[in-house]
């Protein structure tokens, strides 16, 4: 189309031919009824002047003009396109028109982006029943199911967004556009694809998108395919949960895994970029060393502390205080808290260190023992009374075990409630005190003499005792001399005749006497003997009768002589019955 030479209107000459030609020509060159180039040669308050080389200029409104802000978008000497509508109005000028060329424009770029399979731009505009409007020079409608390649909840953050869209179909006359952004989203996914594909192997480290976040990982877009980032490959350090390493929208770089061609699935890792400072931790925290650290959680049974990026060590509840019982370790330690600790064991084949928080703190099991020296007695109350003892406050978290065998020498206790409640004030003596273990143990019994030390002295062997039948067993009769002393009479010993069950001859409750025949006060065991003492007593029997017979003059000394030899062979106690129990 030919236009006028820029900022020059047609010169007028004195030649009337050449003047002539001259406007034959412009009315040729710029017909009305389509778009023309045309220069902008005035802007009043209400108008935008415009020469299109005809003969006489033409105006437009100036709103047509305006951007969203009320702006004028054109200045004198600008150059624009404008329909010619008509040769002139009713005024004699022509008309012009800027928004029917803008919207002939649009429809021929709708046409050929159509034909062409190009995209056009334009800005979603708001949410309407099934889809969205939006603006891409005319009025258009973009569905839902377009908007992106995967299903999405979240529309609202599509609105206002100025995007490309592809041509499904339009309608010129009726003024319908219908448009997708997720057509050309997946030919851009698919030549990204292809180029990824080539370059994709293990090993490789390339930069995705963080499209979506799960409770076991996060799906990373790599461009045009997406690979899964598992929640174990995104830091050397333990984490709850994938959004606190990563974010939807992040741009981050990761490492590829695995890669499955044949099913395209892909695994990443972001931790696999760093070397993992599990390999140094042996050099790094050495067993005995003392470490700082900021405590990351708190669970019942301790607490994690960080000591570098991906390495973390467990304080134990047991290690966090000497003596103090602790329910929780909230009750010792907060989160964030920075802490000293002492390292306790570190095991890298299976990521674990273990760290003591009351190591750094005196051991006041080692002042306890240089305090409570064996042999010291201590004073306290009973704090709790078991099955197998009873423990006393010794000082503040520090109890003292009284074991069930050092509450009496002599009694049979069943449970150490017989003796003792919780809150008496006892006293005790210190029987050792284990710092390793932290163990303290005492005795009450020890305060006493043992009685089995006097035992020998008041029940000598050949002494005639009398005591209480306490139990009847196959092997024997155990009979009660004292408080916490029995003595056994083995079956053998419970007559001069053979006995097959003592319970023929004796029941519990039964008085007897018996001779001492054995005494064992470092086995606390007692030998008695029905038969001995009945031997005892013949003897005796018999010396006081010979002793009057000689007395009389009617036994010489050869015949008193082989009767005592006799008694004594008789009395020699026959061998105890082996697989029983008691004494001999």
């Amino acid at each position: 189309m030919a236009q006028k030479e820029e900022g020059k209107k047609p010169e007028v000459t004195s030649g009337g031919d050449d003047f002539q030609t001259m406007f034959e020509e412009s009315m040729r060159s710029v017909k009305p009824g389509g778009v023309v180039k045309g220069k902008v040669v005035g802007i009043t308050a209400a108008h935008v002047m415009i020469d299109v080389g005809y003969k006489s200029e033409g105006q437009i409104p100036l709103q047509e003009f305006l951007d969203r802000d009320g702006k004028v978008q054109v200045q004198v000497g600008d150059e624009v396109d404008v329909f010619f509508d008509s040769s002139e109005d009713d005024n004699g000028d022509i008309i012009l028109s800027r928004e029917r060329a803008e919207n002939i424009k649009i429809w021929e770029e709708i046409e050929r982006a159509f034909r062409e399979g190009l995209g056009v731009e334009g800005v979603i505009l708001s949410k309407v029943k099934g889809g969205f409007n939006v603006d891409v020079g005319v009025p258009g409608f973009l569905p839902g199911s377009h908007v992106d390649v995967r299903p999405t909840r979240n529309l609202d953050k599509f609105l206002g967004k100025r995007e490309k869209f592809a041509i499904l179909k339009y309608n010129r006359p009726r003024g319908n556009v219908v448009v997708s952004r997720r057509v050309l989203m997946e030919k851009e996914r698919d030549v990204l694809k292809k180029e990824i594909l080539k370059v994709l192997e293990e090993g490789v480290i390339l930069e995705g998108v963080v499209k979506n976040i799960t409770s076991y990982g996060a799906f990373v877009d790599l461009g045009g395919i997406d690979g899964i980032l598992h929640i174990s490959d995104m830091s050397w350090g333990r984490i709850g949960h994938p959004s606190e390493m990563v974010k939807v929208g992040d741009h981050i770089k990761v490492a590829v895994l695995k890669f499955d061609a044949e099913r395209e699935r892909i695994s990443l890792g972001m931790k696999q970029i760093t070397p993992d400072p599990w390999t140094t931790v042996q050099q790094n925290y050495p067993v005995g060393t003392r470490v700082r650290g900021q405590v990351l959680s708190l669970m019942d049974y301790g607490a994690f502390v960080e000591l570098e990026k991906g390495v973390e060590g467990l304080i134990h509840i047991s290690e966090m205080a000497w003596t103090k019982k602790i329910s929780h370790p909230s009750k010792v330690l907060q989160v964030g808290e920075t802490v000293e600790v002492l390292v306790l064991n570190v095991d890298p084949n299976h990521r674990r260190i273990s760290l003591g928080l009351k190591q750094v703190l005196p051991n006041p099991w080692e002042q306890v023992k240089e305090k409570y020296p064996v042999g010291s007695v201590v004073k306290g109350p009973v704090r709790n009374v078991t099955d197998f003892g009873i423990f006393v406050g010794v000082e503040e978290g520090i109890d003292g075990l009284a074991h069930v065998s050092d509450l009496h020498w002599t009694k049979k206790i069943k449970h150490p409630s017989e003796l003792y409640k919780k809150g008496d004030i006892i006293e005790a003596k210190v029987l050792g005190v284990d710092v390793q273990n932290e163990r303290f143990s005492l005795g009450i019994k020890q305060l006493t003499t043992d009685p089995w030390k006097l035992v020998a002295e008041r029940y000598p062997v050949g002494s005639r005792v009398k005591g209480e039948v306490t139990s009847v067993p196959d092997f024997g009769v155990f009979v009660r001399l004292e408080e916490g002393v029995e003595g056994l009479i083995h079956v053998s010993q419970l007559s001069t005749e053979r006995v097959d069950k003592p319970s023929t001859m004796f029941k519990v409750g039964d008085s007897v006497e018996a001779e001492v025949i054995h005494v064992d006060a470092h086995d606390r065991k007692v030998g008695l003997s029905v038969r001995a003492l009945k031997k005892t007593e013949e003897r005796q029997e018999m010396e006081n009768y010979l002793k009057k017979e000689k007395d009389a003059g009617r036994f010489s000394f050869e015949s008193i002589l082989n009767e005592e030899l006799r008694l004594d062979r008789d009395e020699e106690p026959q061998p105890a019955e082996k697989g029983k129990g008691g004494n001999p």
